[in-house]
């Protein structure tokens, strides 16, 4: 096979979750075990860090690989979804995996595959970790999929466990609390291993530092080590500078990045956490890597849809927040953002509350309703209907490109364009514009 054949074999003939929902969830480890049995154990070839979570371990993920790049690892990042391309999901220092490597993978498992019978995402991961091995990386950051108990990525011995935000999602699969969501989530703590912990709910830290005692492992709770000030922008635009006071040290540490959203304030948290971690070990990370790192995460990960800015005149904003937490993120900072008119442009996957996510919006704001191209979307006219019981009303189009073209139309030099409310509808307009 070619690598748009093979592309297509992953995407049409494996059970894919973003596309096909609960008929691709495997709640057990047995088929990726079988795969890593099958490959011969490749992620015990490298050192790993492994990071969990409903909200900000995309942002995490990559912001943590793009220091230890910068401090001179060769650095696998494993993450999930992809935007535009698949092979965005494996990287070793910024590099995506080639397309070579993808034909030669899915070529060599072919054999496999019928008895195995795997879901698309245990073959990635399995890929991942084939990839990682033969490329001799120094460390890994893996990102979970989904919940991380019975996660494919669980198979893995960090040398670090992180865990950040909880919030309700995936409450089909995960249980229907956060409690329950933080134990799902909790089971990727190892014993003795050290775990990180972002910003959570107490009831969260309760759960989590309980099981962290039962295996033993040293447990951090990110906001103890370090309080946020405020933020600023530079005076390009281009970066954010967030002001910390380290409370061991009582000193003022700030950190600019590339990375756009208020939101990011806690993932930074979570990130420096984990960085005095790795440097408690044997891993040497300069305050210059940081410095580094932080700066140019999107440079060096290709980092998209997290807060990212398309345009001025009018403000163009995208965003891939698509639960109550993220969503909440979201609608604060395009409340506190000044602009003269508002315009959304919102679609959805079907199995999301709708009716709640968009009352967390700006109600002062015109919609324009839309659905991304999978199998898994809400209809569009569904959502807008939705939206009016919501008292939010506006137009509906058949694709995610139309209905940003009319908000485009419609937006004044002063006004905002806000789209979002699904990873794939970002998806579906990076696409569409080729950028």
């Amino acid at each position: 096979m070619n690598y748009e054949a093979t592309i297509e074999f992953l995407f049409e003939q494996l059970p894919m979750y973003q596309r096909s929902g609960k008929a691709a969830y495997k709640a057990n480890l047995d088929n990726t075990h079988a795969l890593d049995s099958f490959l011969g154990h490749p992620h015990r070839n490298f050192r790993s860090v492994h990071v969990a979570g409903t909200n900000g371990k995309g942002s995490v993920s990559h912001m943590l690989a793009s220091v230890l790049t910068a401090a001179g690892f060769k650095t696998g990042l494993y993450t999930s979804p992809h935007l535009l391309d698949f092979r965005e999901r494996i990287m070793i220092d910024g590099e995506m995996i080639g397309k070579e490597e993808v034909v030669d993978f899915t070529e060599r498992i072919c054999e496999t595959l019928e008895t195995i019978q795997p879901s698309f995402f245990e073959m990635t991961v399995a890929m991942a970790f084939d990839h990682f091995a033969r490329s001799k990386v120094d460390i890994a950051v893996i990102e979970t999929g989904m919940g991380g108990r019975l996660d494919s990525t669980n198979i893995i011995a960090p040398i670090l466990s992180i865990i950040t935000n909880i919030s309700l999602d995936h409450t089909e699969f995960l249980g229907g609390t956060i409690e329950l969501i933080a134990a799902e989530k909790g089971g990727i703590i190892k014993e003795e291993v050290p775990l990180v912990v972002g910003e959570n709910t107490a009831s969260v830290i309760r759960v989590l530092s309980d099981m962290a005692a039962k295996k033993k492992a040293p447990f951090t709770e990110a906001s103890t080590l370090r309080s946020f000030s405020f933020q600023t922008q530079t005076p390009d635009q281009e970066h954010t500078i967030f002001h910390y006071k380290n409370l061991q040290t009582d000193r003022s540490e700030d950190v600019k990045t590339d990375l756009g959203g208020h939101y990011q304030k806690e993932n930074i948290n979570t990130v420096l956490a984990a960085i005095d971690n790795l440097r408690a070990s044997d891993l040497d990370i300069p305050p210059k890597a940081i410095e580094r790192g932080l700066s140019a995460v999107k440079t060096n990960t290709s980092l998209r849809g997290r807060w990212e800015i398309l345009g001025a005149n009018p403000r163009i904003i995208c965003d891939t927040a698509h639960n109550t937490a993220g969503v909440s993120a979201v609608s604060e900072h395009l409340r506190n953002i000044q602009h003269r008119h508002l315009h959304i442009v919102w679609g959805m996957v079907g199995d999301k509350p709708a009716g709640e996510l968009l009352g967390l919006m700006p109600a002062e704001a015109t919609w324009y309703f839309t659905q991304p191209s999978i199998p898994r979307a809400m209809n569009v006219e569904d959502l807008r209907n939705r939206a009016e019981a919501a008292g939010l009303h506006g137009k509906a189009f058949p694709t995610v490109l139309q209905a940003f073209e009319a908000a485009k139309r419609e937006a004044g030099m002063e006004d905002t364009v806000f789209i979002g409310g699904s990873t794939f509808v970002v998806a579906d307009l990076l696409a569409s514009l080729e950028i």
